[in-house]
């Protein structure tokens, strides 16, 4: 079943401070529809994550830490699926409401959508799936499953009362440090880590710009993983990046390119944002930074 509307929020946000500038472009676009699934199998357990990441490295903007709970579901044959729990409910809202409530909430801040990003591991089997949503369209890649050079360290903690070893390594452009317990002996963890003797519980890079930390477990699950039944851009890994800075640089104009849609800015005078359609240089950088090369 689908439920079928549009409501689209577009936002300018310019902050001007003393040591110098930071512009941030948001554009918030709920579904038109909540998409149909195909459910890839039954997931065995469930473990929530907080994904924190930086949007501002500069340091000019105090509010510059951007959060989200994510869901990794545990399935069979090596299957996990690393999504963002906030738009399952997001989803779940959308099924049951009418577009005037659907409005109505986006306009009281109940219906924040959150990361687009999802991440299946052995799907297909051997191989790693990035899809996402960029504006209005759905992209997809697969790779081989990363590998990860582990080292281990003798740094430990706790972490949800479980005992927690340390391990680095770096992956594309960054130096992580996790911890992992081998009391929950799974391989996994969350967004594209594996390959431990234990779950990874708590990542994070040298400089604290990316972090995810369990805060959530639930050792018998059986909520479906699933996959959107939508029409991929099919892309690879490089494209995907491409497009993504694309839009994030100039959000409006990828807007009306993509779309044929029209976005009047206005700033918080109400005066309409002359230099809205300038492409930004971005205050943060991407999880991966060896896109670029």
């Amino acid at each position: 079943m689908k439920k079928s509307f549009l409501f689209l929020f577009s936002a300018f946000l310019l902050t001007c401070l003393a040591s110098g500038k930071v512009v941030r472009r948001q554009l918030s676009i709920y579904p038109s529809s909540v998409p149909e699934t195909e459910t890839l199998a039954t997931g065995t357990m469930e473990f929530v994550y907080d994904y924190r990441f930086c949007v501002d490295t500069t340091g000019l903007l105090e509010d510059n830490i951007s959060t989200d709970n994510m869901l990794l579901q545990i399935g069979p044959d090596a299957l996990s699926k690393f999504s963002s729990y906030k738009n399952l409910t997001v989803d779940s809202i959308l099924m049951r409401s009418s577009q005037e409530q659907v409005v109505n909430a986006a306009l009281e801040g109940k219906l924040t959508t959150g990361e687009f990003m999802t991440i299946y591991k052995n799907f297909p089997h051997g191989k790693l799936t990035h899809t996402e949503k960029i504006c209005q369209d759905w992209f997809r890649y697969d790779e081989d499953m990363p590998q990860f050079d582990w080292e281990l360290t003798d740094s430990v903690t706790n972490i949800l009362g479980y005992e927690c070893q340390s391990a680095t390594c770096k992956f594309r452009g960054r130096n992580w440090t996790v911890f992992f317990t081998e009391e929950i002996p799974l391989a996994e963890g969350p967004w594209k880590f594996y390959g431990l003797p234990g779950l990874i519980l708590k990542a994070s890079d040298e400089k604290g710009h990316y972090t995810f930390e369990c805060i959530g477990i639930k050792s018998k699950a059986d909520r479906p993983i699933t996959i959107y039944k939508v029409p991929f851009n099919n892309v690879n890994r490089k494209e995907y990046f491409d497009t993504k800075h694309r839009y994030d640089v100039n959000p409006y104009a990828y807007y009306e390119t993509t779309t044929g849609g029209h976005i009047t800015v206005r700033d918080e005078a109400g005066n309409i944002s002359l230099d809205a359609f300038d492409p930004i240089d971005l205050p943060f950088e991407y999880l991966e930074l060896d896109w670029k090369k």
